[in-house]
């Protein structure tokens, strides 16, 4: 199976052909797929993989989990916690994105909050309460849900580009050797968010001499959160808005153990 997909604000600027074309791509190129030997490597995370990694550790950034001790970040403001190439914000005024609000689920404006700022970690979300337990301050991060109070969440991540324009496929053709992931499973039993540990099944594709090669599945993603930020050698330039309202481009992570045959 394999689905493709576009977000634009108007019907007509849909790219339906881009669509299907991708959707078609993701059901055939993983047939004949076979586990591959374990090893260490580096990975290739396309933009709606980038953005479901960091959105968890954006979820151990926010002051409900800090307060009470969850997070693998707590007391590390101001320390390198990420590569250097990595600049993140949590920024729900930015128009391009669909969750996009110019409130907060307490009432307060939205502002762009810097989490990490060349790899330095600035600051953790909060809400009313958990800025009062903190001594510090809302950053207008509160989401309210279906149901229950108000909670300090990321509304939409935002990951500075790079630079040098650099497609998807110029940073495959960058990672050299390594593995092209088009898929994880399992990140709900897989993370631990308390403690970092991050193992998850994963399908993809081989890369070869920076080409991609024979699909691999059924093998497994091992590290920790802390050595997934660390880890980043790449940053592209193909920042893609998604539906989650996440903006994020292809990320290169190295030293990875991949469990297969």
């Amino acid at each position: 199976t394999g689905f493709g997909m576009d977000l634009r604000r108007e019907p007509a600027e849909l790219d339906l052909d881009q669509v299907v074309a991708d959707a078609i791509r993701r059901a055939t190129q993983l047939l004949g797929a076979r586990p591959a030997p374990s090893q260490r490597l580096r990975i290739v995370l396309e933009p709606r993989l980038a953005a479901t990694v960091l959105g968890i550790v954006a979820g151990t950034l926010t002051g409900d989990v800090v307060v009470k001790g969850r997070s693998p970040f707590a007391d590390r403001i101001g320390e390198q916690v990420a590569s250097p190439l990595l600049t993140m914000h949590d920024d729900p005024t930015d128009v391009g994105s669909m969750a996009a609000s110019s409130l907060d689920g307490e009432g307060l404006a939205t502002r762009r909050n810097t989490l990490l700022r060349a790899g330095v970690l600035e600051r953790f979300l909060h809400d009313g309460y958990t800025g009062r337990r903190t001594g510090t301050a809302s950053t207008a991060s509160a989401v309210r849900g279906s149901r229950g109070m108000p909670s300090p969440s990321p509304q939409a991540l935002v990951v500075e580009a790079g630079g040098g324009g650099a497609t998807h496929e110029d940073v495959v053709r960058s990672a050299g050797e390594g593995f092209w992931v088009q898929s994880l499973n399992g990140l709900h039993s897989g993370v631990n968010a308390v403690s970092g540990d991050f193992s998850v099944g994963a399908e993809g594709r081989m890369i070869r001499h920076g080409e991609l090669a024979e699909p691999v599945r059924e093998v497994t993603l091992a590290s920790t959160l802390q050595r997934l930020l660390s880890g980043i050698e790449r940053v592209g330039d193909d920042v893609e808005w998604l539906p989650s309202g996440d903006a994020v481009p292809t990320l290169v992570i190295g030293e990875v153990q991949l469990s297969g045959s």
